[in-house]
């Protein structure tokens, strides 16, 4: 059996997420511990009794979806899991950072640091309001495609995430989001509609955010993950540092190619994903993509036993 490790992206945020794993396991607590420390602040506060809202913000929900990953990764560890026992880890956008943190490539308190970073930049990229995204369902990825190149008419809007064969997310300026909506629907899409997000991620607005994340990521410190990492802008595995970190400044502007790194996985041999962290989302994608893949989310002590066991 060839096992795969993948790490959720935003979206997957909750109150109180990764609570019972640090309640569980000394070493899930410390994961929270060094996040709070890196930042400066009690995330964890945050995460565990805070505001759904507040924690939603780009700069809060990054570095807390990757805590949660980590944590969860912990407690394997706890329980004898090794990275190892992967052959690949892959994330879905920011879960990019929490898999090669998971497989040693980064320290936890540079991923923290680097993802608060990542937040604020993204959302300081594009004025509040003036971008958007939206999910198209039932669209094959090469229509919707050619349905955001016929909405952007001047402005900007691309396929941001191909999440699944029949889910596409478009990214862009508000207006040429709403026009690529209608075309949707007329282009047969089961449905469309915006998202409650603050910011259009993945498209060419983000280019002042990849400026910033090219000058973080140089005073960084990368080294080769214990197991190759399948890369979003991508879709096959990486292993080099300097390619990685290339990469990783490319995929804020570049579409998030997840159908395709799956179903590239799946092409290697893996039959088993693991989700890490926070939700079931990226479960319920992968059974889309490749129905022969066993999927299991780990996010509690139960899931933990649950693989382990």
């Amino acid at each position: 059996m060839s096992r795969a490790f993948v790490f959720p992206g935003q979206g997957a945020q909750t109150i109180g997420m990764g609570k019972a794993l640090a309640d569980a396991y000394p070493a899930a607590k410390a994961v929270f511990d060094e996040v709070d420390e890196a930042l400066g602040e009690r995330l964890s506060a945050l995460i565990w009794e805070g505001d759904q809202e507040k924690l939603t913000l780009t700069q809060n929900a990054q570095p807390a979806l990757m805590a949660t990953s980590l944590a969860a990764m912990r407690a394997l560890g706890a329980e004898g899991v090794k990275i190892t026992d992967a052959a690949f880890v892959a994330g879905h956008s920011l879960g990019e950072y929490s898999a090669l943190c998971a497989a040693g490539a980064l320290s936890v308190a540079d991923t923290a640091q680097l993802l608060r970073t990542r937040g604020k930049a993204m959302q300081e990229a594009v004025p509040v309001g003036q971008g958007a995204m939206a999910a198209l369902l039932g669209l094959d990825f090469a229509t919707a495609t050619k349905v955001a190149e016929e909405a952007a008419q001047g402005q900007v809007c691309q396929a941001a995430n191909d999440n699944d064969p029949s889910q596409v997310v478009v990214s862009g300026d508000k207006a040429a989001v709403e026009r690529a909506v209608d075309l949707a629907k007329a282009a047969g899409a089961k449905r469309a509609m915006l998202l409650p997000v603050s910011a259009p991620f993945h498209c060419a607005l983000m280019a002042p955010a990849a400026d910033v994340m090219a000058e973080a990521l140089a005073g960084v410190k990368i080294q080769a993950p214990a197991v190759p990492l399948v890369a979003n802008v991508r879709a096959s595995a990486v292993s080099d540092p300097d390619e990685i970190r290339a990469l990783l400044v490319e995929q804020v502007t570049a579409s998030v190619r997840w159908r395709e790194s799956v179903a590239w996985m799946a092409a290697q041999g893996v039959d088993e994903i693991w989700e890490i962290g926070a939700g079931k989302a990226l479960s319920g994608m992968i059974r889309r993509i490749a129905r022969d893949i066993a999927c299991s989310p780990v996010g509690t002590p139960e899931d933990v036993a649950k693989v382990t066991g």
